[in-house]
């Protein structure tokens, strides 16, 4: 089966990459020049685990090829993935100019039938604007070509992006079309044979299930971050009330932990994009605009209890382990670090900072500071520092020797982000923590 895709980011390359693992025929297509040449070069623009590997196997093996071609591309597909991203509009909106200029595109050069699938994460609708765009430019050739319309959203996670795609928890095919389901269904059956992953529905709800899911993961993380707070004023431990509401299996432990905010390419964006979605159609969506508030304020969580702590942050070194918005991943959008850096430098510090990977993303996105030190190793970070900021939990992370950073840091203090640490470890080694509704960031008023 031949397939192409348009877009090399995340979703497009780890697609592209694991369709060919599975023995495809697969052309990925981008605009970017640079991008496709240093790609047929070996050179991977994104980390994630396991995705060199593939690239290299596979491109080697001739059943992955790189173009900026898009007619090439689109004579070689008999399914022809639209995989380019849809970054928020000014209004916090989808931006689908890409989407539809790749729709466009297919219109001009289509010669066959052909099924177009719609990997993007759209608004709902967009499938029939897809459709429109690509018979528009049929009829100004004045061609009648048959083609079908799928909507196919991503739930890849970024450092798990190819296991979830070799491994998909679920397939969501949005269709109409028998043939076009059938098509799908034959093209990933190889990631379908343990049990039936396929769900099949129409187009707009297959729209809708993706920024439902993102924005239901998005939620369950504002509302754990608001019971953090919750237990900073009322002298609770979250660890534990996490604990007591996580064994309950109509809630669960996945995304509940307390920590300073979600970020990415995903969540942030979807959650603006569903509730803009719902306003065109006059629905406010009143918990997802809390969900956003939450998270926009618990992004500032750390800087707060840094303040609180030293009363004046001028002249002070700030060791920061983790700058990506997660671990796994080099990608910094909207990653809390981001906004932590920015209220330091704001108020005086100094920042020494280390990421196993996104070093270099941090120096695009930063640039050459005079307040900020890049450094190679974690230790190198804090020797000297006055107090440590956990923000990205890195495995790497988790089991420091806490008697030397007791004799590294100056002010003998830890700030713990992502509440990775026993705050009774850490004390017992005469280190101050401060965790998300955990430490010392917890008080305990006097109930009457």
């Amino acid at each position: 089966m031949r397939v192409s895709i348009f877009g090399t980011g995340y979703v497009g390359l780890v697609t592209g990459a694991c369709l060919a693992e599975v023995g495809k025929q697969v052309v990925c297509v981008d605009v970017d020049r640079g991008k496709i040449d240093r790609l047929n070069q070996g050179q991977i623009p994104i980390y994630e685990p396991g995705l060199e590997d593939i690239v290299e196997r596979n491109r080697n093996a001739g059943t992955l090829k790189f173009t900026t071609d898009a007619a090439l591309a689109i004579e070689h597909g008999e399914i022809i993935f639209i995989a380019v991203g849809t970054p928020p509009d000014e209004d916090g909106s989808a931006d689908l100019r890409y989407v539809l200029e790749v729709a466009s595109e297919i219109g001009r050069h289509l010669t066959r039938k052909a099924v177009v699938v719609n990997k993007s994460t759209v608004p709902v609708g967009t499938a029939d604007r897809v459709q429109a765009a690509i018979s528009r430019e049929l009829k100004a050739r004045g061609l009648d070509i048959a083609f079908d319309v799928v909507s196919n959203p991503e739930f890849l996670k970024e450092g798990d992006a190819v296991k979830d795609c070799m491994k998909p928890d679920r397939i969501v095919i949005g269709s109409n079309s028998a043939d076009a389901i059938a098509q799908l269904k034959t093209l990933y059956a190889p990631f379908n044979r343990n049990h039936e992953r396929i769900v099949v529905m129409d187009q707009r709800s297959a729209e809708l299930t993706k920024y439902a899911a993102n924005a239901m993961l998005a939620t369950k993380i504002s509302f754990m971050n608001e019971v953090a707070n919750i237990a900073e004023r009322v002298g609770a431990d979250v660890e534990s009330v996490r604990l007591g509401i996580g064994s309950d299996p109509r809630i669960g432990y996945a995304f509940i932990y307390p920590g300073i905010g979600y970020g990415g390419s995903c969540f942030p964006k979807d959650v603006q994009a569903l509730g803009k979605t719902a306003a065109s159609v006059g629905y406010r969506t009143r918990i997802l605009d809390a969900v956003e508030d939450v998270n926009k304020d618990q992004k500032s969580k750390l800087f707060q209890l840094m303040d609180k702590h030293f009363g004046d942050l001028r002249g002070k070194t700030i060791a920061v382990w983790g700058l990506s918005f997660k671990p796994n991943t080099d990608d910094m959008r909207e990653a809390p670090s981001k906004y932590i850096l920015k209220a330091l430098w704001a108020a005086g510090a100094r920042v020494r900072a280390f990421d196993p990977e996104a070093r270099h993303e941090a120096e695009r996105v930063f640039g050459n500071r005079a307040d900020l030190e890049l450094v190679d190793e974690p230790m190198e970070a804090v020797q000297g520092a006055d107090a440590l900021a956990v923000v990205t939990e890195w495995k790497a992370f988790w089991s420091p020797d806490f008697a030397l950073l007791a004799s590294a840091l100056k002010a003998k203090v830890i700030f713990d982000g992502r509440n990775i640490f026993d705050p009774k470890a850490v004390e017992a080694a005469g280190i101050s923590y401060y965790g998300i509704g955990r430490g010392r960031s917890v008080s305990r008023p006097e109930f009457v």
